[in-house]
């Protein structure tokens, strides 16, 4: 069972509460942020917080009134072990890990208000808050000018409460989202109000991306009824034995035997004086039933009555959809009204017509922006709404019209039966005992010393790691049993254990690295906001090599044509080698679906002369060719030798001196495949 490491029961009650409203209910609960100040901690009692999956009463559920850590509750849990045997499938070069921490406190929220309508794959919508894990939907890949529409299925659906703002463009579309909601503009991913200054904050004047506001669907009024029946009947007249489709007897026919029971047949037949918008909606929702075809984009009306034809043209006329010109009809042959081949065409006559039975087929159409997709207004509603939001496969949805990112990074929450959305932000599991765990299980007989790898599923060196302190008691104890282990993280935090680091490494292998592609704050800020800069990351390096530590430095994620010149390459790995690190591991950009929308927003700002690279160097794919990484490999090799720094593999980055493989597996808990 995977939550069978984390079902012991607390000594205390399911919810603990420090009474003196400023300190911690155990030692060293509250420490230092990354940013080394001391912020008051005031902890609450819970007791209207969900419980956690498998009921685990005795969780202790706590809140903390400091601004960074506003509506997160944390999850206090007594774990039954914390030594996790990576899967043997697993590309990862060790096979013991140590998570103290599930879930992020850096984690982001995107959300909107439910009543706002999403494309399915199908061409209809659907209210953002009925859709379910498996809905396939419409969402996009690519970058730029080669950013196209493709068909993704929804993976989780989630509900949170925020603060509500109103985003107006030309067209008369009106989005509710949360502040920390994005739209893909012409300018690349926006927040909508974001909370961090270095965030892109959507303006007036912005271009969206996406097909412009979809229509109300019709109302069956008894002129749409009437305008149905008209169409269909005089349609179906109309096919003759010109050698058109054979006539169909689906759901269109069903629906007319329900209005005949409210609109009389003879009624129906005649041609009104006046067409309204409605009867005009339900005369082509008909006529489509009885001599209609879609193909892919395209809807066209094939029949031998050029009257028919003619009032067709008229009604697409009437709703603004453009239309050819009916193919003569002669001598009883059949002609044709099409209506013209876009997205935007095919969509509006789907929804205002309310057509069955037209299946729509939206691969590999190109995204694009347009005046009526300005934004004109953005306004604060000072109210907290409801709110919600999806993961699907791309990483992103069309929200009423306009490309609406998601969050992609939530799946992996739902390894703990948690909700992959609001949960993943605010709900951090923490294993308050991983001080007496690992003492327990690093004295087992049982235990032969291996390795232990740290910061391979979430960062050891989170936020919430300077309030809860529970790297220190587990650095003492791997420092005590002599036991190798090694951390990668991207947080400066780090350099408050260094004491304990460097007591460990005098009697065992410590291996340490961090994170650093580049060295561009402008690229930084936008790629991999949230994190500690580059430099204060190489600080940390210089910091930690200075107490005589080997720092290895993943030089990842290396951009093409942005990050991969020879000057940048260069910079970089100067800068790497100037803080003291011992090697660099080169890993040029992987592209998963989620991270491949948010990066290429930025791409598209700033460098859209670059999509033709990205389409030939990723097509659909998630990694560069083999070719182009072991390019990327060389030149780092010879920037490293310039600046006298080692350049290690993967692995070696890694790496931790090894011990035999002799020991037993001594869990039964799996962790997820990493890479």
């Amino acid at each position: 069972m995977r939550w069978s490491n984390l079902s012991a029961a607390a000594e205390n009650g399911s919810i603990e509460r420090d009474p003196t409203g400023a300190g911690s209910i155990r030692d060293g609960l509250i420490g230092d942020g990354s940013s080394g100040d001391r912020a008051s901690l005031q902890d609450r009692a819970a007791p209207t917080a969900p419980p956690l999956p498998l009921a685990l009463p005795g969780a202790a559920v706590r809140t903390f009134d400091t601004p960074g850590f506003a509506g997160m509750t944390f999850y206090e849990i007594q774990a039954k072990s914390l030594i996790n045997r990576v899967p043997g499938a697993s590309r990862v070069p060790f096979e013991w890990t140590i998570n103290p921490y599930r879930g992020c406190s850096h984690a982001c929220a995107y959300c909107l208000s439910g009543d706002t309508p999403i494309l399915m794959a199908d061409g209809t919508t659907r209210r953002l808050a009925d859709l379910r894990p498996g809905d396939a939907v419409l969402g996009t890949m690519g970058a730029g000018s080669t950013r196209r529409y493709v068909p993704t299925t929804v993976l989780d659906h989630w509900s949170t409460t925020k603060a509500a703002f109103r985003v107006t463009l030309a067209d008369g579309t009106r989005l509710v989202s949360s502040g920390d909601h994005r739209f893909l503009t012409d300018r690349g991913w926006r927040h909508v109000s974001p909370a961090e200054a270095h965030q892109p904050a959507l303006a007036v004047g912005d271009l969206m991306f996406g097909v412009g506001h979809f229509a109300e669907p019709p109302k069956e009024s008894p002129d749409y009824l009437g305008g149905f029946l008209c169409g269909l009947i005089r349609g179906d007249a109309g096919r003759g034995d010109t050698g058109g489709a054979p006539a169909r007897a689906g759901d269109a026919w069903v629906r007319a035997d329900g209005y005949l029971e409210d609109v009389p047949l003879h009624e129906a037949l005649r041609w009104p004086e006046l067409p309204t918008s409605g009867w005009y909606r339900g005369f082509l929702a008909g006529a489509f039933g009885a001599v209609g075809r879609a193909d892919r984009l395209a809807i066209s009306f094939d029949s031998a009555d050029r009257l028919f034809l003619a009032r067709v043209t008229e009604a697409l006329t009437h709703l603004g959809l453009p239309s050819r010109t009916p193919v003569r009809v002669r001598g009883g042959g059949t002609g044709t009204v099409e209506i013209d081949r876009d997205l935007w065409a095919a969509l509006r006559f789907r929804h205002l017509t309310g057509v069955d039975g037209a299946p729509l087929d939206a691969s590999g159409v190109g995204v694009r922006a347009g005046r009526g997709l300005a934004v004109v207004d953005i306004e604060d509603l000072g109210l907290t709404l409801p709110l919600f939001d999806i993961s699907t496969g791309t990483g992103d949805f069309i929200a009423d019209g306009v490309v609406s990112h998601n969050c992609f990074a939530r799946h992996t929450h739902s390894y703990l039966d948690l909700d992959t959305g609001h949960d993943f932000d605010s709900k951090i599991v923490v294993k308050v005992n991983a001080g007496e765990l690992i003492r327990r299980e690093l004295a087992a007989p049982r235990w032969s010393g291996a390795p232990i790898a740290m910061g391979t599923n979430v960062d050891v060196y989170q936020r919430a790691e300077g309030r809860y302190r529970l790297m220190p008691e587990i650095l003492a104890a791997l420092r005590d049993h002599a036991n190798p282990f090694s951390i990668l993280t991207k947080g400066t935090l780090i350099l408050r254990d260094l004491p304990l680091l460097t007591q460990a490494a005098e009697v065992t292998r410590v291996g340490l690295s961090f994170s650093v592609g580049f060295i561009d704050e402008q690229v930084w800020r936008a790629v991999e906001s949230g994190t500690p800069s580059p430099r204060r990351r190489l600080d940390a390096v210089r910091r930690l090599t200075d107490a005589g530590f080997d720092v290895s430095v993943l030089m990842a994620p290396i951009l093409p044509g942005l990050t991969d010149t020879d000057e940048s390459i260069d910079e970089t790995v100067a800068a790497i080698a100037a803080s003291g690190a011992t090697s660099v591991t080169p890993l040029p950009l992987h592209l998963r679906p989620g991270a491949r929308e948010w990066y290429a927003s930025w791409l598209t700002r700033t460098r859209p002369d670059l999509a033709p690279r990205y389409r030939e160097l990723y097509g659909n794919g998630s990694y560069a060719p083999q070719t182009y990484q072991r390019e990327i490999s060389a030149r780092v090799r010879i920037a490293a030798r310039r600046h006298g720094l080692h350049r290690a593999g993967p692995a070696e980055a890694r790496a931790v001196t090894p011990v035999p493989e002799t020991a037993p597996d001594v869990r039964e808990d799996r962790q997820l495949t990493l890479l």
